[in-house]
C-alpha cells in the first residue's frame, strides 16, 4: 500500500509539473488531473493508511480523556 501511495503521489506531482512545464494545449488539463489525483486518490490513500488500526476514541475529546490530561499534569 506505501508503495501505490508513492506511485500515485509521483505521478500527480509528475502531472503537475509537466503541465506547468510544457506549453501546449492541453497544459491546463495535466495540472487538473495531477490535482484531481492528490485530492481524491492520494490522499484519501494516505489517510486510510495511516489510520486502519487506530481506535478513534483515543483521540477524541471526552471525559474520561480529559480525566486522565488532568490526572497527567497533576504528576509533574
Amino acid at each position: 500500500m506505501k508503495y501505490i501511495i508513492w506511485i500515485l503521489f509521483l505521478a500527480s506531482i509528475g502531472m503537475i509539473a509537466l503541465g506547468f512545464i510544457r506549453e501546449s494545449e492541453h497544459s491546463q488539463k495535466w495540472i487538473g488531473f495531477g490535482v484531481v489525483g492528490l485530492f481524491f486518490l492520494v490522499f484519501p490513500l494516505f489517510s486510510y493508511y495511516r489510520w486502519k488500526n487506530k481506535d478513534l476514541k483515543d483521540y477524541m475529546i471526552t471525559k474520561e480523556n480529559l480525566d486522565k490530561m488532568r490526572n497527567h499534569e497533576k504528576k509533574y
